[in-house]
């Protein structure tokens, strides 16, 4: 619980500060000292009469009483110590810095909840332990460097790792990006990333506020709180882009279904990520592009024109941008020959815009002019502009300064020569401006920054379905995959359509019912998982005589329990699916189905409930797209349908939480409608 003692103290005390600034304690107090902080500084160190010129006490007990602790002990004295500032001290926030608690073993987990459990009997607020702690324009308490200028207009940053922080604020500063508050939450023990946005959330001010916010997640504690205050963070009209480490899910190589398989505790983030509007990013580099990006004029559209005098450069980038779904249209046509008539000779217009090693400011001027107001269809421009070092090019970044602010669409500026271009660079910067030094780390994050949607709505009407139904026959079943039996009626219930079929393992009875079902047949086995791999799928039946034989052999497959009989159907496999990781919402996928969906891995994820809108998104975004849509004379799927099935899987999950893995797989689609053929669902009774 963030609290004013923690964001705005009147008085601080640094527990285990010290004379030596290369100790955790010592630099805290420097910090706080050489930070201005206006209120009362006090430090508890047994050793010292005097630390950094201010007095210190022997013990916690001889202090008056003070609003944050900062705690730079080890991690054995820090319970006696909390306990004493909380109940003695009046003290409503904690910064802990030590290490040494759950991240270490079981007894330090232990005495982590018991700090806890102190600091909320006072209604306090911790953070930490095992972080570098807080910095905000009241006090800067971290014990690293760098300690970048406060300012509202820059970046809040939320990290879960300390050093990260460090490491992102360094990268940052050089790039001319800029902080505000910027909170290490170390173990989260009582406030995680989550928590923090919340605080920034409910107190959001946008007049004095930052409008960016950085995360840097390792673990998500309560997915729920991230996706609620995210999204009304960015409804605000704040911006928000997050790392999320340890994503990968080693666990799916025993994953039973298909959709286990496939899915990843990455897939369920991004999608989590996705309904909450926050860019995603793979990296630090990445991160700090997206907020240079958010800095600078929104991109309206994908029609990007590349400038440069550096040929491979824009080769690079148009590689990238291309296929991130942007697009670098030919620029041709009467304008375009003038312009060229501007430019040395050996330039090209035509996109991207190369005005050659020689180019000068004023040309450049003169490009940017023409994007700006004669080649309409242009939506932004990337300028990437280094130097040999043989000449100065200040006046170059001097026009392009100019420009950023004079034009209406975006301008993100490439420049590259950090060393040649040193000096200019920096002047560029204290301009206000920022620096993409990586094309490509552009190009990937402003493709990221592009397709990243605004917050799903938080009212979605789902189809109706039989939940009653759903319901029982969910209560009465035991944990694991349901029957065949109990499949089809929950597939019938969630008014999903589904191929006919008659499962059987008496042959006398599937025989005397397979007149229900026209030629040609398909028969599978009931019981193994992997139907294909245990050679369990029989296509092209079209005998009774076939039927006989086929049944004997799939009845002899190990662990064979039935065979099912299905009429042969043809059209487009497709594939839908459910994952559902702890804590999370249910994770809903759909993509190209048949042998082909571990091939491919052409697979788009949502977070249930989902709208028709963001079903038609995850639709649109399969590269196998185009085969929905027909192609090379082949008719293409009833999308709206499609839409559907996937809301219907969506209602399903909603009324049946217990659902922890479902396969549909193939449906198969034609223009006139989507049936699905076989389906297997898991449940598990009890997981949250």
């Amino acid at each position: 619980m963030i609290n004013e003692q923690l964001t705005d103290p009147k008085s601080i005390v640094i527990i285990g500060g010290s004379n030596t600034i290369r100790k955790p304690g010592g630099k805290i107090v420097k910090n706080c000292i050489d930070g201005g902080y206006k209120g009362e500084l006090r430090i508890v160190n047994p050793k010292e009469q005097q630390v950094q010129g201010i007095t210190s006490y022997s013990n916690v007990i001889d202090i008056p009483d003070t609003d944050l602790a900062i705690l730079a002990i080890p991690a054995k004295y820090c319970l006696e110590t909390v306990t004493v500032l909380a109940k003695e001290k009046n003290t409503k926030a904690f910064i802990i810095i030590s290490a040494g608690f759950s991240e270490t073993d079981e007894t330090g987990a232990s005495i982590e909840k018991e700090i806890v459990a102190v600091i909320n009997s006072v209604n306090g607020c911790l953070i930490g332990p095992n972080c570098i702690g807080v910095l905000n324009k009241n006090y800067k308490g971290v014990f690293t460097t760098p300690i970048p200028q406060f300012g509202s207009e820059g970046c809040d940053l939320i990290s879960g790792s300390g050093a990260t922080a460090v490491f992102i604020m360094e990268a940052g500063m050089l790039l001319g990006v800029q902080f505000a508050n910027v909170y290490s939450v170390g173990n989260g023990a009582q406030t995680g990333v989550e928590d923090v946005l919340e605080y920034m959330d409910l107190h959001h001010n946008p007049e004095t506020d930052a409008s960016i916010k950085l995360l840097y997640l390792e673990t998500i504690k309560d997915p729920q709180k991230l996706l609620k205050h995210a999204s009304s963070l960015i409804s605000k009209g704040v911006k928000i882009a997050a790392i999320k480490a340890g994503s990968t899910a080693e666990g799916s190589r025993a994953a039973s279904s298909h959709t286990g398989a496939i899915a990843s505790s990455d897939m369920t983030v991004r999608a989590l990520f996705k309904k909450a509007g926050i860019v995603y990013c793979s990296s630090r580099e990445e991160l700090l592009s997206v907020a240079s990006i958010f800095k600078y004029k929104k991109l309206k559209g994908k029609n990007i024109a590349i400038i440069t005098h550096a040929g491979g450069s824009a080769v690079m980038l148009t590689d990238v941008l291309s296929k991130g779904g942007l697009q670098i249209p030919a620029i041709d046509g009467e304008d375009a020959k003038k312009l060229e008539s501007y430019l040395h000779p050996g330039s090209s217009v035509s996109n991207p815009i190369d005005f050659l090693a020689t180019g000068t400011a004023e040309q450049l001027g003169i490009i940017i002019d023409y994007c700006e107001h004669k080649f309409d269809f242009i939506d932004a421009m990337v300028v990437v502009f280094g130097s040999p070092g043989l000449f100065d090019v200040e006046n170059v970044y001097d026009v392009l300064s100019v420009k950023l602010d004079v034009c209406s669409k975006p301008i993100f500026p490439v420049l590259p020569s950090v060393i040649n271009a040193r000096k200019e660079i920096e002047t560029f910067l204290s301009k206000g401006n920022i620096n993409f030094p990586d094309e490509v780390v552009l190009g990937k994050a402003l493709s990221q920054v592009y397709k990243t949607s605004s917050p799903s709505s938080n009212h979605i009407e789902l189809p109706k379905i039989n939940t009653k139904k759903i319901r029982s026959i969910i209560d009465r079943a035991n944990n694991g995959y349901l029957t065949p039996e109990d499949t089809t009626q929950i597939i019938d219930a969630s008014g999903i359509p589904r191929s006919k079929e008659i499962i059987e393992n008496s042959k006398e009875n599937l025989l005397s019912k397979i007149k229900q079902i026209p030629f040609p047949l398909v028969m599978k086995v009931v019981g193994p998982l992997h139907k294909s791999d245990a050679q369990g799928v029989i296509l092209n039946v079209n005998t009774i005589e076939e039927v006989t034989t086929n049944f004997d052999s799939l009845m002899r497959i190990n662990d064979a329990t039935a065979v099912m009989v299905q009429p042969m159907l043809s059209g487009l496999e497709l594939f839908v699916g459910v994952k559902k990781e702890p804590g999370f919402n249910h994770t809903i996928l759909c993509g190209l189905g048949g042998i082909f969906i571990e091939i491919l891995n052409d697979v788009a994820a949502g977070l249930s409930p989902i709208s028709e809108v963001e079903a038609k998104k995850m639709i649109t975004s399969l590269r196998g797209y185009q085969l929905l849509q027909g192609s090379r004379g082949k008719d293409g799927i009833n999308e709206f349908q499609f839409i559907e099935i996937i809301q219907r899987l969506s209602a399903l999950v909603e009324a049946a939480p217990e659902i922890v893995e479902m396969d549909i797989n193939p449906l198969i689609g034609t223009k006139n409608e989507i049936t699905a053929v076989d389906v297997r669902i898991a449940i598990e009774k009890t997981q949250a």
